[in-house]
């Protein structure tokens, strides 16, 4: 008898046995499902991976398809990057909480830009009224970015910023303070999220069409390849795709999918794929579903070396890699019983380590009702210590691997995201599914589902919809002060003032002819920056050559 004849007999005895059992003692409930819905069966064995082949699927770490790691060793040679998203207010007060993350042993910053720079108007547009420094840190010129930095070297330290459709001009922001500290910029280590893509579909701070943001993306990938080698162009963002309701196998797919219409972009635009492909990285999010968002990430991994490999035709093992940050899932959070919160925090960033992330960010507990105080933030940076040196989980490269289950959801996860990305290259890529509503209406679908769910009580939100208490009101809350818009509006008009106005003004028409033109728009943006020009100036050029999208209703 084969092993496999022989497991075979034993689940066929062991189903005999739970049939007399469930005569007896029913199970909790009809149904078991993941996160994401999925079915879970009531036991795992090696039959559900009966066509799994080890060395191709699975491998070793740091080997092709990297279904288990990056790297060989993993977290045995360097823990992940302890990277605290932050930015409030002014420059000045986001400077100090960086210092302070720093101080409780952070490893790496990641700037939170406040709405009105995410789109890029200055503090004193009119649109800006009201949301100055309410959501991340107020960015108008080089001299913000030079407070925002002050005393924080930047050949010491790697920042993440979350920044997209301004990307272009808030990355030559850092460069120029950079400059002005000695630091040259292949001594810059860092990431902007550039993503674009995903703002039209999940998260909306997009300025210009598509066409134009995507010259401006490969701009970068050209310009950075050459002039700032260990920075990181993009971070192909799933974590926004996943707060806005998709399921697991969706983030996977439709990041991915994201991720293909750049290389493609960058190819068309004359950019060999090793040269720009070792420089992309991803961003995805971590939800309470323990073995699913882990089986999640090592799922994508083994999708992207493919398609690198087999679809681009990439020749370095770098271009072949997924390598990523996490987020813990800012909409698992609850604004009722938010201690609750420190376990689910504590729950996902468990599955990031153990799913092989890169780097980390721990959502605070208060995130549900307000921007987090120093106390929260302290606690979620010590969830990431606690796991990292007491919980075990990085002492041995990808632990849950050969597990049965988490195979199996691997499997699931990648035949999954291959399907949805098999239909989106039959639309003619994610900017045409885009265009045509399709990873909308397939989000907001999984969004409503899961919401019924929740309403219905099928799915258990502890605090919320069960095991509720009375609570009293939230007290002890972080607010900015509304006073920021204006303080920030008089720095601007003192900043113009003193400025050298005719150099700003040579510097912006020469941005307005490389946009007309072909030439790459990062070498006279710097200008502009160097020049103090505005984010709003910069951007008010773009739009007058690129337009603005108007997005499309999806019902």
């Amino acid at each position: 008898m084969s092993d496999m004849d022989a497991i075979q007999k034993g689940a066929d005895a062991y189903d005999a046995g739970v049939k007399k059992s469930l005569a007896k003692f029913a199970e909790r409930k009809e149904r078991f499902v993941t996160g994401s819905k999925s079915p879970v069966e009531r036991l795992y064995t090696p039959l559900n991976n009966a066509g799994q082949d080890y060395v191709r699927d699975i491998g070793f770490p740091g080997d092709y398809p990297y279904t288990r790691g990056v790297q060989n060793t993993m977290y045995r040679g360097r823990l992940w990057t302890m990277r605290q998203y932050a930015g409030f207010s002014t420059a000045e007060e986001s400077n100090k909480r960086y210092k302070f993350l720093l101080e409780q042993g952070t490893t790496g910053l990641s700037v939170a830009f406040d709405l009105p720079t995410q789109i890029g108007y200055d503090s004193d547009h009119a649109l800006s009224q009201g949301e100055v420094g309410k959501v991340g840190v107020a960015i108008d010129s080089l001299a913000d970015m030079e407070i925002l930095f002050n005393g924080i070297p930047l050949d010491k330290v790697s920042t993440s910023m979350t920044i997209n459709a301004p990307a272009s001009v808030l990355l030559a922001m850092y460069i120029a303070v950079a400059e002005k500290q000695g630091v040259k910029p292949d001594q810059l280590n860092g990431t902007i999220q550039n993503d674009i893509l995903k703002e039209y579909v999940a998260r909306g701070t997009y300025i210009f069409p598509p066409e134009p943001s995507m010259r401006l993306i490969t701009d970068i990938f050209a310009y950075c390849s050459k002039e700032v080698p260990n920075w990181n162009t993009i971070s192909i963002s799933g974590y926004h795709i996943r707060e806005a309701g998709a399921t697991a196998a969706q983030e996977v797919a439709f990041t991915i999918a994201d991720g293909v219409a750049y290389v493609d972009a960058a190819i068309k635009a004359g950019l060999d794929v090793d040269d720009f492909a070792p420089r992309l990285s991803f961003f995805f999010n971590a939800h309470n579903d323990l073995f699913e968002e882990v089986a999640k990430f090592r799922a994508a991994r083994r999708v992207w070396a493919k398609i690198m490999k087999e679809r681009f035709g990439a020749k370095s093992p770098k271009s072949w890699m997924l390598r990523f940050h996490t987020q813990t899932g800012g909409s698992t959070l609850t604004a009722q019983q938010p201690d609750n919160n420190i376990v689910r925090v504590a729950i996902q960033t468990l599955a990031a380590v153990l799913g092989g992330t890169q780097s980390l960010h721990t959502n605070s507990k208060d995130e549900a009702l307000a921007l987090p105080t120093e106390d929260s933030v302290r606690i979620a940076l010590r969830t990431q210590q606690i796991v990292a040196y007491e919980s075990g989980a990085a002492e041995t490269v990808d632990p849950l691997a050969g597990s049965y289950y988490v195979e199996s959801l691997t499997d699931r996860i990648q035949k999954e995201a291959e399907a949805y990305i098999a239909r989106i290259d039959d639309m003619g890529g994610a900017v045409k599914a885009i265009e045509r509503g399709y990873v909308q209406q397939e989000i907001q679908d999984a969004a409503y589902a899961y919401q019924m769910d929740i309403e219905s009580g099928e799915r258990v939100v502890v605090g919320m919809n069960k095991f509720q208490i009375k609570e009293a009101p939230p007290s002890g809350l972080l607010k900015v002060d509304p006073k920021v818009g204006e303080d920030q509006a008089n720095k601007l008009r003192d900043l113009k003032a003193k400025r050298d106005n005719a150099r700003v003004a040579s510097s912006l028409e020469a941005v307005k002819l490389a946009a007309t033109g072909g030439d790459n728009l990062m070498p006279p943006i710097l200008d502009a920056v160097r020049a103090y020009a505005t984010l709003g100036e910069i951007c008010d050029v773009l739009r007058g050559v690129f337009g603005e999208y108007q997005q499309k209703v999806i019902l």
